[in-house]
């Protein structure tokens, strides 16, 4: 299925039914009372986190959403019939926000998660509601209130644990392919990743993390240039970054200074994602003489400046990628248990009643 990640979409709630203006009408009773029942409520729309549902391509195709309206009340005490609401079903990780606002009216973090998109209108009010002991026969009666309207753009947002982040062809997906069971596009020429590719990898029985490959960065990502800037969303929701360098480059350009480039469009896109954890990762360590690596490796360090972890890998060959997969998993974990002793602490000491 093609990959969709953004769409702009129309959702019109049901309006409420107006009330009614009637009066008891029976044989033997000559003046009866007002009877008019109120109108029904408008139909509602709202957005449910699905995880069996993967893209927003549905959304693509589907851009306008409308609630029925509730029925109008009816003599005899008869109230109207709401209008039924709308359930629209979207990716976990999708984020909703009004385009004329610019609100965020949801994020969709987790599977079952309901959001209220737009409301539907209150039914009007009968004239069964105005009688009083000065007004018997009263005649007046409420319409019922629109439903709201919105135009919403949906933004996909995949959730993983850990980014891919490096020029085309840096050996990205040749790496989720050799750490998971994920199977990107890969080639023997320089090829680039067209959507976001996610995967699983297990280093234990019960310890697995998650994996994003986005495309390929450039420099003047952060401006718009190339595919790149379209997923750098993707890693907001990351724990940490891994930046994958091709040390032996097939066009002899300099890999420190594409590093440095990189690192520069992450600033300029989002100071957050620029401070994320990210790690240094050398790919294709298998074109280098064996007895030359430690050296590459202090060169990169000497030239980066950089006291961050740094790790030499074959993607292709599977060298390195089982150690790199280990510590990327004890760094989750121990950064899950710090996120938690925090939450401990901010939700204070537990009451006697909690502990019983």
């Amino acid at each position: 299925m093609k990959f969709i990640d953004e769409a702009t979409i129309e959702v019109a709630a049901g309006n409420g039914g107006d009330g009614s203006a009637s009066f008891r009408r029976e044989k033997f009773i000559p003046k009866g009372g007002p009877d008019g029942g109120d109108g029904g409520r408008g139909g509602s729309i709202w957005a449910i986190a699905d995880r069996n549902i993967n893209t927003l391509i549905d959304y693509r195709y589907a851009r306008r959403h409308e609630a029925p309206d509730g029925d109008r009340g009816r003599g005899a005490d008869c109230y109207g019939a709401g209008g039924e609401d709308i359930e629209l079903r979207m990716p976990v990780g999708t984020v909703i926000v009004d385009v004329d606002t610019g609100e965020r009216l949801a994020d969709l973090s987790g599977h079952g998660q309901r959001a209220l998109l737009a409301r539907g209108g209150k039914g009007g009010l009968g004239n069964l509601h105005f009688k009083s002991s000065v007004n018997r026969a009263p005649r007046e009666f409420t319409k019922g209130e629109p439903g709201e309207q919105r135009k919403l753009q949906l933004e996909l947002r995949v959730l993983a644990d850990v980014g891919l982040l490096g020029m085309p062809n840096a050996g990205k997906s040749t790496f989720i392919r050799a750490v998971s069971n994920a199977r990107p596009k890969v080639a023997d020429y320089p090829f680039t990743t067209l959507h976001p590719n996610l995967g699983v990898v297990r280093v234990g029985p019960e310890q697995s993390f998650v994996v994003a490959d986005i495309p390929g960065l450039i420099e003047g990502a952060a401006e718009g240039a190339g595919l790149g800037h379209q997923f750098l969303r993707h890693l907001s929701r990351t724990g940490l970054l891994l930046h994958l360098v091709d040390c032996r480059p097939v066009d002899d350009s300099d890999p420190v200074r594409d590093v440095r480039a990189i690192v520069a469009e992450l600033r300029k896109y989002d100071e957050r994602l620029y401070r994320k954890p990210r790690w240094l990762v050398l790919n294709k360590i298998d074109l280098v003489p064996v007895d030359e690596r430690d050296a590459l490796v202090t060169e990169f360090r000497r030239r980066l400046r950089t006291r961050g972890r740094v790790f030499a890998i074959s993607a292709a060959t599977g060298e390195g990628c089982r150690e790199l997969a280990a510590e990327i998993a004890r760094f989750l974990q121990a950064e899950r248990r710090a996120e938690q002793a925090v939450t401990s602490r901010e939700a204070g000491p537990a009451s006697p009643e909690e502990l019983a």
